[in-house]
């Protein structure tokens, strides 16, 4: 590499790390499906189905499904037709979270689409090993305790306005919902 930038010249410009870990990777090998099944404020069941091309993250689409169930047929049927249109060629990997009905779809799709990779999203996976090691018993009465105290500093004003003021303002870390295949991959 240092010499094709020495026979280049003065004046080369190099690429930025954006470049080298996203659009020169995503052109180099490829698309990313992702998908992720929720529930909105009015209770209706929704599958979107995004990717992450050289583009960017682009959106493909997003199903209601309150009326069918989430079954693996389903979801490669979503996954499946998001192939289609983007081009199975541009397509490398399908991320989803571990459910069980993602690794039915995954099977119907290693049959069709052998070269596609099924991936596990990686903030699932973690956040399930996070789950187990907190069930542990050596360490669930810490978390337990951590819990409470969460929740008794919350719910007591004055007890809040005291901690705020000894850690300069500064929150006490409190899980959150996590959304998976969709972000952060």
């Amino acid at each position: 590499m240092c010499e094709a930038i020495g026979q280049f010249g003065a004046g080369f410009e190099l690429p930025t790390m954006f470049d080298l870990r996203g659009r020169f990777l995503v052109e180099e090998y490829g698309c990313s499906v992702m998908t992720d099944a929720w529930s909105d404020k009015k209770r209706r069941s929704i599958i979107n189905v995004c990717t992450n091309c050289a583009e960017g993250t682009n959106f493909v689409t997003s199903k209601e499904v309150s009326d069918v169930s989430h079954t693996s047929e389903v979801i490669f049927e979503l996954v499946d037709k998001a192939i289609e249109d983007i081009g199975e060629d541009d397509v490398v990997q399908v991320v989803t979270d571990n459910a069980f009905n993602n690794m039915g779809a995954k099977k119907l799709l290693k049959e069709k689409r052998p070269h596609i990779y099924w991936t596990s999203c990686a903030t699932h996976t973690i956040n399930l090993m996070l789950q187990g090691i907190c069930n542990l018993p050596r360490f669930k009465k810490v978390v337990d305790q951590a819990k409470a105290f969460t929740i008794f500093v919350y719910n007591h004003t004055r007890t809040l306005e005291c901690m705020r003021s000894f850690t300069d303002g500064k929150e006490i870390v409190r899980p959150g919902v996590t959304r998976f295949a969709s972000v952060g991959v």
